[in-house]
């Protein structure tokens, strides 16, 4: 689960993480408001949305008098805000964030993430810090510095001295960045996240470490324990069909491809988007319909899927232990006969009551291509979508 800036820096202040003073605002009159009780002469007019990239997009805007923090919130709140990460549809602007300007003096990069294959936290950190740190992760990788944290012992201030040195960090800044890494990695844990990023760190005001961006993001299966954090959700910033599909206890993710699919497991699902893309296909989305799939959760499954008007094809792919491959088919003669369904279907069923189920598949004489295995089913739906000129 992602949350916005604002939201973030106002977790991190909490946990001792210097950030600038500012406040969220959602109209011009507002905006113009907060600069005024935050002083000064300049300050930063900031897009709020779950994208990164927007200083490239256009969402990042330094204001020198009230009349320009007005024309800047007028001008962000309400577009569509188009950036490396949102595509070219680009996010709805609801907020912005407003803050006092800063004298940068030198940017850098520091980040906590969940590492798989250590299965530790890792702290990474770069003294190429900005809008451009992922062309410099991959363009000078020896830029990035990688220390990984061991779950038994926790950060280690020496880690984190060792961090600061070696992104050009001397002095009392080591100290201060030392500090700002242990709070940071205490936040990291105590809030169950999978990701913390500030980017910049700036160096300001003659030496001074402050988190001028930051981003977090949450590991979903313990947002149980984290009533807090899950107060801080933006529904409008996620795809509705996945809002909906948690409501209905199933895991969907909308992909950019054609080829529809209703899966029960997440190891499944994935075999069936690398046998679909293995095929020359692209898969429209991940859905694991779970282990106990009920006909009702079938058919929702089914609506969800076709909200997406990139959806050519559906292919089912149901290997049932716990699940039945009759309550499957139950699901699947009820959808097509209370939804409109308009795309070719290819189903492949096996495990538990695998023959019940085909048997009243065929007895509903519903218009679906059956497939032996998981190959099988992929050269079938390619084919149909070459029949149909896709």
């Amino acid at each position: 689960m992602n949350i916005h800036e604002y939201q973030t820096k106002e977790l991190l202040r909490s946990y001792g993480v210097p950030v600038p003073d500012g406040r969220v605002a959602h109209n011009v009159d507002n905006a113009a408001t907060v600069a005024e009780d935050l002083g000064g002469e300049r300050w930063v007019v900031k897009a709020q949305i779950h994208a990164g990239g927007r200083g490239k997009g256009g969402g990042v805007r330094l204001a020198s008098s009230l009349d320009e923090v007005r024309q800047f919130t007028d001008q962000l709140i309400g577009s569509h805000l188009v950036t490396p990460q949102t595509g070219p549809e680009g996010r709805l602007v609801q907020r912005v964030l407003v803050e006092q300007g800063c004298n940068i003096d030198k940017e850098y990069y520091l980040g906590f993430v969940i590492d798989r294959a250590s299965q530790r936290i890792t702290v990474i950190a770069s003294a190429s810090g900005g809008m451009n740190i992922e062309e410099v992760a991959k363009a000078t990788p020896e830029k990035v510095i990688r220390e990984s944290v061991d779950p038994a012992v926790g950060l280690m201030e020496f880690q984190c001295r060792k961090i600061a040195a070696n992104i050009g960090l001397r002095g009392k800044q080591i100290h201060e960045a030392s500090k700002l890494m242990r709070a940071l990695y205490k936040c990291f844990r105590e809030q169950d996240a999978l990701l913390a990023e500030i980017n910049p760190l700036a160096e300001v005001d003659g030496g001074k470490l402050m988190a001028l961006d930051a981003k977090m993001s949450f590991d979903g299966n313990a947002l149980y324990r984290q009533k807090a954090v899950t107060e801080l959700r933006d529904f409008d910033e996620e795809d509705p069909k996945e809002v909906e599909a948690t409501g209905h206890g199933l895991n969907y993710i909308a992909l950019d491809g054609n080829v529809g699919c209703i899966v029960n497991g997440a190891g499944l699902a994935m075999a069936t988007m690398d046998a679909i893309s293995f095929h020359q296909g692209k898969p429209a989305n991940f859905l694991d319909v779970g282990g106990g799939a009920s006909p009702e959760k079938v058919g929702n499954a089914f609506r969800i899927v076709l909200q997406d008007p990139n959806v050519k094809i559906i292919l089912v792919n149901i290997f049932a232990g716990i699940n039945r491959c009759d309550w499957i088919a139950e699901g699947l003669i009820k959808a097509m006969r209370d939804q409109k369904i308009d795309v070719p279907i290819v189903v492949r069923l096996a495990g538990t009551n695998v023959e019940k189920g085909a048997a009243m598949l065929e007895e509903a004489g519903l218009d679906v291509i059956m497939a032996d295995n998981l190959d099988d089913a992929a050269t079938k739906v390619m084919a149909t979508l070459g029949e149909q000129g896709q």
